[in-house]
């Protein structure tokens, strides 16, 4: 029985995906485990779902990557969700060979009929994901956690990865007039006009995420299970004076007009949205989380996730499906079973991997389980009803 309000997948079909020729799994409201060895294709079926997402799924891959060695039509997902406005068909595609229009890139039908992008998911799902290789986020490049933090801001604000893009894409353009030494005026200006309002508009989307998110996390008392995190974002808007949109963006323009010979020497834009951190410190220790050890780490992590999901769930007012690869392999017994709760206490359905069934075993009822080698998808007698 679901929990009014869910957002489930109740059918998932692929067709050559990774290492899938062919795959049809139903599936009810309740939590998803998948167990077996590595490299049997849990993580596929993972990346399937992400897929019904906007962008390029849990790994980022090309498409070309993605669709099955040997097949010339490239790859196919298709899922029934029960959706936030309703039961919904989504079926996605992409990669094979160009069509008439010479594209051989993503394609999306909602319902049997085209999409006009992938932004219109959103009305129907939003999904979350904590994967392996995101374990290294906190020691890693100021760049995965801009990737991190983008991805959050997208589940909540569906306009922000366009916005990324765009500003990513002008800003090249910048960099080549000035690596070429082309100081045209009148087009820099309207450049860097287009980089402030689009940068601009980055930075507060990301600051409204971090402080909604910083307000979220520890509020439920089952998150105790889990050290807590102080998170604060430092990028270019902390430099600049102003009150308003319209006064950053001022600022900013200043900014990039008065650098533009740096910013030409140094071939690239010294000051943007592009080179902001979000940066974490582990609240109970007051403790930079780069410095903790890797279960604390992995701990922590797993806090932000989950208080990320609760966020979309009360913002968008439908928790988000959450897929979680391979995340029993570090939590002891105890974590493992409060995170089972955390995940029940958000009303959403989980996708979970792992290698050993039995670390699944606190889920019992509240999951189907499923039997996963070589690409063959077995149902599971464990926790059923």
């Amino acid at each position: 029985m679901s929990v009014p309000g869910t957002v489930y997948l109740t059918r998932l079909k692929l067709t050559d995906f990774r290492n899938y020729q062919q795959l049809a799994l139903e599936l009810d409201a309740r939590h998803v485990v998948l167990t077996g060895q590595n490299g049997a294709g849990k993580t596929n079926l993972m990346e399937a779902i992400s897929f019904l997402s906007p962008g390029r799924g849990l790994r980022r891959a090309a498409y070309n990557e993605v669709s099955r060695v040997g097949s010339a039509a490239g790859f196919a997902v298709f899922a029934h969700v029960e959706g936030m406005a309703g039961p919904v068909d989504i079926g996605t595609s992409a990669g094979g060979e160009p069509d008439y229009n010479g594209s051989s890139g993503r394609k999306l039908r909602i319902n049997s009929a085209n999409a006009r992008s992938s932004e219109d998911l959103a009305e129907h799902l939003r999904i979350v994901w904590l994967t392996p290789a995101m374990d290294g986020l906190f020691t890693g490049a100021a760049s995965d956690r801009r990737r991190f933090l983008d991805r959050q801001v997208l589940s909540i604000d569906p306009a922000h990865g366009r916005r990324v893009l765009d500003f990513e894409r002008a800003m090249r353009s910048r960099n080549r007039l000035l690596s070429e030494g082309r100081m045209d005026r009148v087009w820099l200006d309207g450049i860097e006009a287009q980089m402030a309002e689009l940068g601009v508009a980055i930075a507060l989307a990301r600051r409204e995420l971090v402080a909604m998110l910083a307000s979220q996390v520890g509020r439920n008392p089952v998150d105790a299970a889990f050290p807590q995190a102080d998170i604060r974002l430092d990028d270019f808007l902390n430099e600049q004076a102003g009150d308003t949109a319209a006064d950053f963006e001022d600022g900013y323009i200043g900014r990039l007009r008065t650098g533009r010979a740096r910013d030409g020497a140094a071939g690239r834009t010294l000051a943007g949205p592009h080179r902001s951190d979000l940066l974490i410190r582990y609240r109970a220790k007051d403790m930079d989380a780069a410095r903790c050890s890797t279960g604390e780490q992995k701990a922590l992590l797993v806090g932000l996730v989950i208080a990320h999901a609760r966020l979309t769930g009360t913002i968008c007012g439908h928790p988000p499906v959450i897929l979680l690869d391979e995340i029993a392999a570090h939590l002891d017994e105890n974590r493992r079973a409060a995170l089972f709760d955390l995940v029940d206490s958000l009303g959403c359905q989980a996708f979970m991997t792992g290698t050993d069934q039995q670390m699944f075993s606190a889920l019992g009822a509240r999951a189907q389980f499923f039997d996963v080698r070589s690409a063959q998808v077995t149902p599971l007698d464990v926790g059923s009803d």
